[in-house]
């Protein structure tokens, strides 16, 4: 029996319109009118040339004018070696050349999306904090990247490279996809280089998943493993619907591939690009509210039939949300029309939209439906210390990375802390998590600096450094 042959031949038949139905019936007919002896049945394992005449439909005239698009990256950052015998002038007197420094090195995948301007698209973690970017073309030539921009919050990075008779592929609308849809990932999965793997939309619009930033996945049964990061998905004409990011596997990355495929849509990139290409930063808009999850009690005391949406237990003055009569106890069920399950779904939905976007918000109010629309305005990168409280002079705050705050983590990140500032001398240090303080409480940057509008006699807060949690009195 070979029903997997009649199988893939249909689909890509469908796909393609490579041939008619007729052709196909008459394939089978002559299968039905065949003697069923061993003596008949085809002695190779692969699909004829031809069905009743009829060329067999093949991918390979897409990906022959796809692949050379698609690039293998390889990164690498030189590391200091900590250790303490290195202090010692001695044992550095008896061991002149063990090395104080070591070398990492990365594989991943990028994609080009501009020919004339050799524009490279591919993740952030794939270049991250590296030293050196090699780009390695399709033909063999390897070229120095140069490193435009990156987005660790949408695992988007774009880099440049020089070179010519470079191959780009063309962004399709990732918004048109649908699940069933055929779809080919391209990449360098360990070092494969130009290996293609091709599967069906699983699901889009994917979100939830911890440990990863903004989440609106395109999720894939094509094989995606370590080294795809970068690379590209395309559809059966070739056109670039996302980038790949990750795969999921309980047993780790490293384990390989169980058809749990993730890919950035290509809509979303390009809003990232365009932004990278104007100013080199990511801007992201916020509603100026802050919300928790419901539970069974809450939703009862409330009216609501089911236990889903975005309670909100704050609005920030001079917000979107405040403008718009968003009010604490009011209930978010959508955003333009999107479902909205949980405190989380909204967070995510909000940092996805351009700022200054119109957001169309289905609210409960005591039970009843009512519809509000809310601005998105520009929400501030970084606020310095001075700025909220004197005893904070010298350090910088920022909104958490949203991978830790997908990790349910909520809180300001300490980015900077200048040296004999008034912040160092009270103990902070970069790297430092603030989760608590006695100005109130706060989920993100907005509400953090809100809480200092009321200037605190006595401020202590609460850091957490590497997995231990510390009070500070801050003098």
């Amino acid at each position: 029996m070979r029903p997997l042959p009649t199988l893939l031949t249909l689909a890509l038949a469908a796909a393609f319109g490579g041939f008619a139905a007729t052709a196909i019936n008459a394939h089978l007919d002559n299968r039905a009118q065949a003697e069923p002896t061993a003596l008949a049945a085809p002695a190779a394992g692969s699909l004829p040339a031809t069905v009743a005449g009829q060329p067999l439909p093949t991918l390979a005239p897409m990906l022959q004018q796809v692949m050379p698009a698609v690039v293998s990256i390889n990164t690498k950052q030189v590391v200091r070696v900590r250790n303490p015998f290195f202090n010692d002038p001695f044992f550095r007197r008896l061991f002149p050349d063990i090395p104080q420094e070591r070398i990492n090195e990365s594989l991943g995948s990028g994609v080009i999306i501009d020919a004339k301007q050799g524009l490279v698209l591919t993740n952030h973690h794939v270049i991250d904090n590296a030293d050196d970017v090699q780009v390695t073309l399709a033909d063999g030539r390897s070229l120095k990247a140069e490193f435009l921009g990156s987005d660790a919050d949408t695992d988007i990075a774009l880099i440049r490279i020089t070179a010519d008779k470079l191959t780009a592929i063309q962004l399709a609308d990732s918004g048109q996809l649908r699940v069933g849809d055929f779809v080919v990932a391209i990449g360098n999965p360990f070092g494969f280089t130009q290996t293609v793997t091709s599967g069906i939309v699983s699901a889009v619009g994917r979100s939830g998943i911890r440990g990863l930033g903004y989440q609106n996945f395109i999720q894939t049964d094509a094989s995606i493993n370590p080294g795809n990061s970068g690379g590209a998905l395309v559809d059966l004409q070739g056109r670039l619907v996302g980038i790949n990011t990750a795969s999921f596997n309980p047993q780790g990355s490293m384990a390989g591939n169980i058809g749990l495929g993730l890919a950035i849509p290509s809509n979303l990139a390009r809003n990232v690009v365009e932004q990278l290409l104007k100013t080199g930063v990511v801007v992201r808009g916020t509603l100026g509210m802050e919300t928790q999850n419901l539970t069974a009690q809450m939703a009862q005391g409330l009216g609501l039939d089911n236990i889903r949406g975005a309670l909100v237990t704050r609005v920030l003055a001079g917000s979107g949300a405040a403008a718009a009569g968003v009010q604490p106890g009011d209930v978010v069920v959508a955003a333009n029309g999107q479902r909205v399950d949980s405190a989380e779904s909204l967070h995510n939905y909000e940092g996805l939209q351009p700022v200054g976007s119109t957001v169309a918000l289905d609210v409960r109010r005591d039970g009843k439906p009512l519809q509000l629309k809310a601005v998105l305005k520009e929400q501030a990168r970084a606020v310095k210390g001075d700025s909220l409280d004197p005893r904070l002079g010298g350090a910088t705050f920022t909104d958490l990375p949203e991978s830790l705050r997908q990790s349910g983590l909520n809180g300001v990140l300490v980015s900077e802390v200048a040296r004999g500032s008034r912040a160092a001398a009270n103990g902070l240090a970069k790297g430092d998590i603030v989760v608590a303080s006695t100005v109130g409480e706060f989920a993100d940057l907005a509400s953090w600096r809100a809480g200092f509008e009321r200037k605190p006699q006595q401020l202590v807060v609460r850091i957490l450094r590497g997995n231990r949690q510390y009070d500070v009195p801050l003098q």
